[in-house]
């Protein structure tokens, strides 16, 4: 089993329709830019509220991606 070391990064996604779109929002974005993303942990749900509504989804992630073994 190889070792690895890994970068933790906080971003935030968001959503008009759920927070698990937010969430999917989020990881695909990071998924553009980054290599090697094998994990995220919630830390935060927020959101916006519009006319007594929820009228936008935030989520707020810890995601851990492995360096480059070189």
């Amino acid at each position: 089993m190889n070792n690895h070391t890994y970068k933790v990064i906080e971003i935030v996604g968001t959503s008009e329709s759920s927070s698990d779109d937010a969430i999917r929002n989020a990881i695909a974005e990071a998924g553009k830019s980054l290599r090697h993303i094998d994990w995220y942990e919630m830390v935060r749900q927020s959101g916006r509220i519009t006319d007594g509504k929820i009228g936008h989804y935030q989520a707020t992630l810890k995601v851990g991606f492995r360096l480059d073994d070189k």
